[in-house]
C-alpha cells in the first residue's frame, strides 16, 4: 500500500488526507491533479485536515496531495502597490491572462510579485557597516508616491561585505551580510508567514488622531494612528461607502482595502474608482499608495480567512518601513462566517450562533497587530498600522457574537443606525451609541495643534446631543411650547449641530472633506450662537422664533462649503454676525421692555 498522501474524504472546502506524516500544521499543499492550494488546519497521526483555498466540486478520494514544506506567506517587497490581489495573493490580472478568461480556473499558480520587472534600487549603507534586522539598506522608488525601503530581513545581523546600486529584480542578490551563521545574500524580495505577526522594537501609546475628513469621527468619535475601530450595522446602512471614504481621505500614507466575503459589485466599483481618485495630497493617482485585497463572495469561501491575514500582513510590512499605515476590513463577518464553515466541516464543538469557541481570541489576534510602534533598526523610525473592521450583524443587531467579540478588543465603535439611513442623514452614524476611548490620549494633541478648546467644544457638543434626546420624549406627549427657553435654545442647536455639522455630503468636493481646524471653526460658530443666545433668552416675554429666524443662521448651514483657503476670515466675519444680530435683538427686547414699563407708569399716575 502506498505511503504517499492522498485523499480519503471532500467535504465542500475541507479535504482530509493520509500518509501525511511529514505534513506540519498550516503547510501549503497541493490538492488533488488539478493543483488545488490548500492549506494543513489540523493533524491526528499520519490522518491530516486540508483547507482549501479554490472551488472542490470534482475532487474525489484516491487524487494525490502534494506537500510544499512551506507555510502560507506573501511576497513582501517592491510591487505591492496599485496592485490587485485575490485573498491568497495572485494578481489578479495575472490570473486573468493565464486562464485566457475573466473567471478564476483552478489551479492558477502565479507569483504575488513580478519576478522578472527590474527596479532602481539605490544603496543607503556601505560595505563595512555593521547592520541588524529592520536596518535599512537602500531605497526604491516604488510609485511616485511611496518610497520603498529595502531592509534586513528579521532575525539577520552582521557586516556588510558587499552592496551595490543598480537596476534589479526582486530576486537578485543587491547586498551580502556575514553573519555567524556565515554570509547571507539579501535580494528585495522578502516572504513571511502570513498568520505570524511581523516583529517591532516597541509598541507605543497612541498620541495622535488619524485625521479621516469625517466630522462625526474626527469631532466625536475619534481614532487615533495606530487604533483599531469597529464599523458595525446592518444591510444598506453605509459600511463600504465610509470605508471606501476612510481609504480615500485618512492622514494614511499606505491604504490596504479587503473586501473580504462582499459583493463582487462593491469590489469593481473600488477597482474602477480608485484609480481615477485624486490623492488630496499630491493629486495623484489615489491608487499609488494602495493594495486592494478581493475575495467576493461568488469566490471559495475558504479562502475569505486568508484574505484578512494577507492584508494585515502587507500592512504590517510598510508600517516598518516606517509608513503609517490604514488597512480596511470589509467585512469581518464574512471572515468569521468562514471560520464556522470550516469549524462545522471539523465537527468541532459549537459556540454561540454556530461560531467556533475560538472565534474571541481568533477576532483579538486580528485586531491586536494594529497599532503605533518604534520599527526594528537603528534609525529610530516609528510607524503605525490602524486597523478599521466593518462588521455586517444580521438585521442589525449589536448582540450577536461577532460584533460583541470585535467591541472587546477594539477601542472605537461607530455604530451605523439605519433609522439615520432612512432619513438620508449621512454618514448615519449614531452619536448616542457610538464611542471612542482615545478621546483622553488625544486631548494633548488637540490642545497643541488645533485649539486648546477643542476637546471642550467637543464635550458640549456631545451633552447638547444627549439633552436632546431627553427633551424628545418631552416634545411628543406635551409640544415645544411646554417647553422653557433655555430647553428650546438646546433643541436648537441640537439641530443645527446635527444638520449643519454631522450632515456631510460625499459627493461635493468641498463637503467630502474637512480638516480638523476647519471642524473646530464650525462648531465654534454654532457654539457661539448658542452663548450669544443664552444672554437674550432670559428676557422677560422673550419670543423664541426670533431666534430662530435670524438672518445668520443661513450662514451657518453654508459653512459646510466653506473652502479651506481663507475660511479664518470667513468663520471670525460669521462670528461678528452672530454677536451683532444677537445684540439686536437683545436692544429690541430692551426697548420693547422699556415701553412696556413706561405705559405701566402712566397708568397707575
Amino acid at each position: 500500500m502506498s505511503d504517499k498522501p492522498t485523499i480519503i474524504k471532500v467535504a465542500g472546502p475541507l479535504v482530509v488526507a493520509k500518509g501525511m506524516k511529514e505534513a506540519k500544521m498550516y503547510e501549503v499543499c497541493r490538492v488533488s491533479k488539478d493543483n488545488l492550494i490548500g492549506e494543513v488546519i489540523e493533524l491526528h497521526g499520519d490522518t491530516a485536515s486540508i483547507q482549501v483555498y479554490e472551488e472542490t466540486s470534482g475532487v474525489g478520494p484516491g487524487e494525490p496531495v502534494e506537500l510544499t514544506g512551506t507555510t502560507l506567506s506573501v511576497d513582501l517587497g517592491p510591487g505591492l502597490l496599485e496592485t490587485f490581489y485575490d485573498g491568497i495573493q495572485r494578481p489578479l490580472k495575472l490570473i486573468e491572462e493565464k486562464a485566457q478568461s475573466p473567471y478564476i480556473t483552478r489551479g492558477i499558480n502565479v507569483p504575488g510579485l513580478d519576478r522578472q520587472r527590474k527596479w532602481d534600487f539605490k544603496a543607503t549603507a556601505e560595505v563595512g557597516d555593521k547592520v541588524g534586522e529592520g536596518d535599512v539598506l537602500g531605497t526604491v522608488q516604488e510609485t511616485t508616491l511611496i518610497e520603498h525601503r529595502v531592509m534586513v530581513p528579521p532575525s539577520i545581523s552582521g557586516t556588510i561585505s558587499e552592496i551595490k546600486s543598480g537596476n534589479f529584480n526582486i530576486e537578485e542578490v543587491v547586498a551580502v551580510i556575514d553573519t555567524e551563521d556565515g554570509k547571507k545574500e539579501i535580494t528585495m524580495l522578502q516572504k513571511w508567514p502570513i498568520r505570524i505577526p511581523r516583529p517591532t522594537g516597541k509598541k507605543l501609546m497612541p498620541s495622535e488622531p488619524l485625521a479621516t475628513g469625517m466630522r462625526v469621527l474626527d469631532m466625536l468619535f475619534p481614532i487615533a494612528r495606530g487604533g483599531a475601530a469597529a464599523i458595525p450595522g446592518p444591510f444598506g446602512a453605509g459600511k463600504t461607502v465610509t470605508q471606501q471614504s476612510l481609504a480615500k481621505f485618512c492622514a494614511a500614507q499606505v491604504i490596504v482595502y479587503i473586501g473580504c466575503g462582499e459583493r463582487g459589485n462593491e469590489m469593481t466599483e473600488v477597482l474602477k474608482e480608485f484609480p481615477e481618485l485624486e490623492d488630496p495630497n499630491t493629486g495623484e493617482p489615489l491608487m499609488k499608495r494602495t493594495v486592494l485585497i478581493a475575495n467576493t463572495s461568488n469566490m471559495p469561501v475558504a479562502a475569505r480567512e486568508a484574505s484578512v491575514y494577507t492584508g494585515i500582513t502587507i500592512a504590517e510590512y510598510y508600517r516598518d518601513m516606517g509608513y503609517d499605515v490604514a488597512l480596511m476590513a470589509d467585512s469581518t463577518s464574512r471572515w468569521a462566517e468562514a471560520m464556522r464553515e470550516m469549524s462545522g466541516r471539523l465537527e468541532e464543538m459549537p459556540g454561540e450562533e454556530g461560531y467556533p469557541a475560538y472565534l474571541g481570541s481568533r477576532t483579538a489576534g486580528f485586531y491586536e497587530r494594529a497599532g503605533a510602534a518604534e520599527c526594528l533598526g537603528s534609525d529610530d523610525r516609528k510607524g503605525s498600522l490602524s486597523v478599521i473592521g466593518a462588521v455586517s450583524p444580521p438585521g442589525g443587531d449589536f448582540s450577536e457574537p461577532v460584533t460583541q467579540n470585535t467591541l472587546r478588543v477594539t477601542k472605537v465603535f461607530w455604530a451605523l443606525d439605519a433609522k439615520l439611513t432612512y432619513k438620508r442623514h449621512f454618514p448615519s452614524i449614531n452619536w448616542l451609541q457610538s464611542y471612542s476611548l482615545y478621546t483622553d490620549m488625544l486631548g494633548g494633541y488637540y490642545s497643541k495643534e488645533v485649539a486648546e478648546d477643542f476637546s471642550r467644544n467637543r464635550v458640549r457638543a456631545s451633552e447638547i446631543l444627549q439633552e436632546e434626546s431627553k427633551l424628545e420624549e418631552i416634545v411628543r406627549l406635551v409640544g415645544t411650547d411646554s417647553l422653557s427657553p433655555r430647553e428650546q435654545l438646546t433643541l436648537e442647536i441640537a439641530k443645527m449641530i446635527r444638520e449643519d455639522f454631522l450632515f456631510q455630503n460625499a459627493f461635493d468636493k468641498i463637503d467630502a472633506y474637512t480638516s480638523l481646524k476647519k471642524q473646530y471653526r464650525m462648531m465654534r460658530a454654532i457654539l457661539t450662537f448658542m452663548d450669544s443666545a443664552l444672554n437674550i433668552i432670559d428676557q422677560e416675554d422673550f419670543d423664541f422664533s426670533k431666534v430662530q429666524q435670524l438672518a445668520v443662521k443661513e450662514d451657518i448651514t453654508k459653512c459646510s462649503f466653506l473652502p479651506e483657503e481663507g475660511m479664518e476670515a470667513k468663520f471670525d466675519e460669521i462670528e461678528d454676525k452672530i454677536r451683532s444680530q444677537m445684540n439686536g435683538l437683545k436692544e429690541a427686547g430692551s426697548g420693547i421692555s422699556k415701553a412696556a414699563e413706561t405705559e405701566v407708569a402712566q397708568a397707575a399716575a
